[in-house]
């Protein structure tokens, strides 16, 4: 593999940071964010410092030979890390047990990031090796378990998380069960990359010449299976961000029937609120929602109980469910409500009965059932029809 090799993943990294970024600023708390974006910052840092061309650079900057093989080596171990402590923070659970958990992760490779580099500065590495590091050195003393410890946290953490996630998928579904299936074949490769690393040095302390697997399968394992875990991780957030977005937008778009009904009833003169064209699905749902309360608020003096109770039996006697007859009669009451207060454009009716000013103070059952009701149910044409033809004067 060459720099560009690298660096390609790196920058997807880098990209796919740069768009959590305004997230984790606004969300600094939030323990998995956090955690997301440690992972992406790791994954980017290991594919930028593992390339032969950074390698060869920073040795040269620091003047020591094979500076590089520690840092590498601490970076995909704190990797191992912030993927345990992600996935910890991901399933969820008990807070503190959250918390005490990820502690535990945190402080055993911690320990073996801090023995890295000691073991680096014990043992004697001269000569400068970009890409057999690891098998070059395999039987001198220190680096020999310098190397070895890495790779037995690497295959740990390989293996905590291929078990934990398989086990987490067969409870869930959705996406989040693609992300974690997703997780485990990336994770696969991990541990495919860490069997080809150690058959390469076992090789080496038993006198054998297998360095070609440290060298060209291992590289190119590692990136496949970094970048499967990453699409892993990122999947699930996206598409449920994805989801949670259109089912707004879908919200915002079936309550459209009913705003356009209780706009008619809102005085002249009230305060529109624009929305301007970037803003959020969510925000512009709540707004809508927020208006249509208010427009109920309006109507409050024109609710006729009876134009509800008429509507709710016909419905039932159509052989609607409840749920549905109970957002036909509110739709029902709305519309003729409506046509009152058309009736009345001078707005003279300033009292209503205590009943129809409790049902307005309570609000609607279902919104969306609502305005739908309004748009296709038969019994609200026919209140329609009525109310029209005998000018309702309201309550």
């Amino acid at each position: 593999m060459n720099g560009q090799d690298y660096y390609i993943p790196a920058v997807a990294m880098g990209v796919s940071l740069a768009f959590k970024l305004p997230t984790l600023r606004n969300n600094w708390r939030d323990p998995l964010l956090r955690s997301v974006c440690a992972l992406l910052t790791l994954a980017g840092s290991v594919f930028t410092f593992a390339a032969p061309p950074t390698i060869e650079a920073v040795n040269r900057w620091t003047g020591i030979p094979n500076f590089s093989a520690p840092l590498v080596y601490c970076l995909i171990t704190a990797f191992s890390a912030a993927c345990l402590v992600l996935i910890v923070n991901w399933r969820g659970g008990p807070p503190e047990e959250t918390r005490r958990i990820s502690r535990r992760w945190i402080l055993g490779y911690g320990a073996v990031i801090a023995t890295l580099p000691l073991l680096f500065l014990l043992g004697d590495a001269p000569v400068e090796r970009l890409r057999d590091f690891d098998t070059y050195y395999a039987n001198t003393p220190y680096i020999r378990e310098l190397i070895a410890l890495y790779l037995v946290a690497h295959n740990v953490a390989a293996f905590v998380m291929v078990a934990m996630c398989w086990r987490w998928s067969l409870q869930v579904r959705g996406w989040l069960r693609v992300g974690l299936m997703i997780i485990v074949l990336g994770y696969v490769f991990n541990l495919s990359y860490d069997a080809t690393k150690m058959s390469a040095v076992v090789a080496r302390w038993t006198g054998h010449d297998l360095d070609w697997l440290s060298t060209d399968l291992a590289p190119p394992v590692a990136s496949l299976g970094a970048l499967i875990s990453a699409v892993g991780f990122v999947l699930p957030l996206v598409c449920q961000r994805v989801s949670d977005s259109w089912q707004n937008w879908a919200t915002y778009r079936r309550l459209g029937a009913l705003w356009h009904e209780v706009q008619i009833s809102a005085p002249s003169g009230t305060p529109c609120v624009r929305m301007s064209w970037w803003a959020a699905a969510e925000l512009r749902m709540i707004q809508r929602e927020s208006d249509i309360h208010d427009g109920f608020l309006h109507l409050g003096p024109y609710f006729d109980q009876r134009h509800r109770d008429g509507a709710l039996a016909r419905a039932l006697a159509g052989g609607a469910d409840e749920e549905t007859a109970r957002a036909v009669a509110d739709a029902a009451m709305v519309a003729a409500a409506v046509r009152a207060r058309t009736a009345d454009p001078e707005g003279k009716v300033i009292g209503a009965s205590e009943e129809s000013a409790q049902h307005a103070a309570d609000g609607p059952r279902d919104l969306v059932r609502i305005s739908h009701a309004l748009r296709h149910s038969p019994v609200v044409a026919e209140v329609r029809r009525q109310t029209a033809l005998s000018g309702a004067p309201g309550v």
